[in-house]
């Protein structure tokens, strides 16, 4: 008997993901706060192996996993919850304390949106992480292959490696659009014709023709759901954790690179503020982009704290007056001293002779 699957979240990746199992004769049930699935909340804890597939934004607060944090309290007691949304280097741990009595795994996805069904029904990869060490995590991974597609590649590891596998997916991508945009430009720029250069870099074994087409979509630039806010998120994670001025300079200036091309051609601007916050012209300026970000929040929160400083404390004249008020009450206490007189001598006369 197949064991039976639930979905959490109908986005593009959930829907293609439910699809590929209901197409191999699955049972599955589907949870979503559309109309249609609404009413599937509470069918979710009988599932014997539960994927999540819900936003894990970026905002300028930085990465938000809360979405992932409320769906797992719906998983049955003893369940597995597969966790397909990106998430950050730790915090499958910190899901799986919170949340003991079920079983948490990750297992990062790699659908493109024009080619999901596909990507769905024939994995180039499947990877599975797990809390090191743990033997039900171990077995429950197995489980969760045995109903997945087959693929050329399998993998189990830990979770905090699986979270990076799927960072370094989406920023390899992202790195390679922005550097293809500017060979692009220098060849444009030294009066070649880019087609005749792209047609080399397609032939070269070492080189991969995925992100050769500078012009994509609706603009240029890494765009889309997925590139940006993962890259902001690495970026900040990296600075975070590495702390090298070399490294953190270079993924800043593609971070800025990239941003260059997405406003110039106006492409996925209302991600871009999603991401970055409504104001977009603080992102020109290189040093404002380092700093902004990390330091607005302590900014606003020091100016509040230097205005009530102002305001409770005294002024320069008002402390003048109090100390002119004390001296002066200080005085009035102090009772005058008198000068004692000094005794006259008597003046001694010569005697006559």
């Amino acid at each position: 008997m197949k064991p039976l699957i639930g979905f959490i979240g109908q986005g593009w990746i959930g829907r293609h993901y439910a699809d590929d199992f209901e197409n191999r004769g699955y049972p599955v049930i589907r949870y979503s706060l559309d109309p249609q699935h609404v009413h599937n909340r509470e069918r979710i804890s009988k599932c014997d192996i539960v994927f999540i597939a819900v936003p894990t934004p970026t905002t300028p607060q930085g990465h938000d996993y809360s979405t992932v944090q409320k769906v797992l309290r719906l998983v049955g007691v003893g369940k597995i919850a597969v966790i397909k949304s990106t998430l950050i280097p730790g915090v499958l741990e910190k899901l799986q304390k919170k949340y003991p009595k079920v079983i948490v795994l990750h297992a990062p996805e790699f659908l493109v949106e024009s080619t999901a069904a596909r990507d769905a029904a024939h994995p180039d990869r499947n990877i599975i992480g797990i809390i090191k060490g743990s033997k039900v995590h171990y077995d429950a991974a197995h489980k969760v292959l045995e109903v997945l597609p087959k693929s050329p590649f399998t993998q189990i590891c830990s979770t905090n490696e699986a979270e990076l596998i799927k960072y370094i997916h989406n920023v390899h991508g992202y790195i390679q659009v922005v550097f293809s945009n500017m060979l692009h430009d220098i060849s444009g720029a030294m009066g070649a014709d880019w087609e005749e250069v792209k047609k080399a870099c397609i032939a070269d074994p070492m080189m991969s023709d995925y992100y050769l087409n500078p012009i994509h979509k609706s603009g240029r630039g890494a765009g889309g759901g997925c590139f940006i806010k993962d890259f902001k998120a690495f970026a900040d994670f990296y600075e975070n954790l590495v702390g090298d001025k070399n490294g953190i300079d270079i993924l800043r200036s593609v971070e800025r690179k990239n941003i260059e091309l997405l406003k110039k051609t106006k492409k996925d601007i209302h991600i871009l503020k999603q991401v970055y916050g409504d104001d977009l012209k603080y992102l020109d300026k290189p040093q404002a982009l380092l700093e902004a970000i990390k330091k607005n929040k302590a900014k606003d929160e020091s100016k509040k704290i230097v205005k009530k400083k102002k305001l409770n404390k005294p002024s320069k004249q008002s402390k003048k007056k109090k100390l002119a008020k004390k001296i002066k009450s200080f005085k009035k206490k102090l009772k005058p001293v008198k000068k004692a007189k000094r005794p006259q001598k008597k003046s001694k006369k010569k005697s006559k002779r």
